[in-house]
């Protein structure tokens, strides 16, 4: 493909292991939101643990963008045989594709798996990069035998420019947590509702006096004993709400071993005892952004009431105000994280459909959730648990 006189040759690889880490890391460093989830060591760590690969429904088909030897452009995808682990829900098409005697399967993903951060989608070198990247998604999805394209929690540049070239855009609603300088967790609840505010030190009460006690370990500190408990806790939290893990020990471990300084671990203790852990990721800041905190996973051995609220949201805003962290990205979906200091935050999603009348249904069924999305939006700020409004 050429563009402006610079010729690019596309690549598809069947895994990250055929492309240079370094050359793929320095893509995303240059990049205006990126993420840790898009490291190199992260996505092969899905691969070589085999939580992505043969048998799990996702096939590696990253696309890579060549400008002689330089590597300029970079995406990651995915052929996928079912729509699990994505957080942007898409089974009604499937249905309607399947009551219809069409195959929704396979399907193109642009995502990281099993992570719904928004960040930087298309590694480009520059605008002219970005483009070609989008065409050449485009083109690869026209030209293979699947039902669709879709590129989940793109930044804003990406989704400019993937809206710019005809694909739909699709909206939800996640909640962050923003940390406005306080002294202490106290100061934080200071600013909420007094009902918000009782309610809290009321969930946190209940934990404490169930003798549960609290450490934070940095990726560096934490042994193989503490990531072998974590993926206990994990799985069995998974098993309690009927689900099968996504995750699996291999992939924590390489994880710890790759990636030690984008961790941080909190383990619950009671009598000496572990007994619960979650798994925060962390972004330092950067010269173009501020740190972040994005919670990922959580586990228990034992019921206690409110535990998770805990473990979950309260160690992380201690552990965010403690290290000047700005801010707490809390996960998908949860409108119960609003009453514990989190606002809702708008995230996208890009779609393209082959079949012309399901694409048309799709943008007018995306047209009229977009409506609802706004209106759920204003509607949650009017309940703000925060005694002046933030927006």
């Amino acid at each position: 493909m050429t563009k402006n006189g610079s010729n690019y040759r596309m690549q598809v690889i069947d895994g990250m292991s055929a492309v240079d880490a370094a050359a793929w890391d320095t893509l995303l460093a240059a990049q205006a939101q990126p993420t840790p989830f898009l490291r190199h060591a992260f996505l092969s760590a899905l691969e070589q643990s085999g939580c992505v690969g043969p048998g799990t429904g996702w096939a590696s088909s990253h696309l890579l963008l060549w400008q002689g030897d330089a590597l300029v452009g970079a995406v990651p995808l995915y052929v996928k045989q079912h729509s699990y682990g994505e957080y942007v829900f898409d089974w009604a098409w499937a249905d309607a594709y399947a009551r219809n005697g069409l195959d929704y399967y396979p399907k193109l993903l642009c995502a990281v798996p099993f992570t719904p951060v928004s960040g930087t989608r298309l590694l480009a070198r520059d605008a002219s990069a970005r483009q070609a990247l989008v065409r050449a998604l485009l083109d690869t999805a026209q030209h293979s035998e699947v039902s669709s394209l879709h590129i989940l929690f793109p930044d804003s540049a990406d989704m400019a420019a993937l809206a710019g070239q005809g694909l739909e855009v699709r909206q939800g609603v996640q909640f962050h947590w923003r940390n406005d300088g306080y002294r202490d967790f106290d100061a934080f609840l200071s600013t909420l509702e007094q009902k918000k505010r009782k309610n809290i030190r009321a969930e946190r009460r209940k934990v404490h006096e169930a003798g549960v006690r609290f450490r934070h370990l940095d990726g560096r500190r934490a042994s193989e004993a503490d990531w072998r408990f974590f993926t206990r806790c994990y799985r069995h939290t998974y098993r309690e709400h009927h689900s099968t893990p996504y995750l699996n020990l291999a992939f924590f471990l390489a994880l710890a071993e790759a990636m030690p300084d984008n961790l941080l671990l909190i383990v619950g203790e009671r009598g000496g005892q572990p007994i619960c852990a979650s798994l925060l990721v962390h972004q330092p800041a950067t010269e173009r952004g501020e740190a972040v905190v994005y919670g990922r996973y959580w586990g228990a051995l034992e019921s206690i009431p409110c535990l998770h609220f805990e473990t979950a949201y309260y160690q992380p805003q201690t552990l965010c105000i403690e290290r000047g962290i700005a801010l707490f990205e809390g996960g998908a979906q949860g409108e119960h994280k609003l009453w514990r200091g989190f606002l809702p935050i708008v995230t996208q999603s890009a779609h393209w459909l082959a079949h012309p009348a399901f694409a048309d249904a799709v943008a007018q069924f995306l047209q009229r959730e977009r409506g609802g999305i706004e209106h759920y939006v204003n509607e949650l700020h009017e309940h703000s648990p925060f005694k002046t409004a933030r927006i």
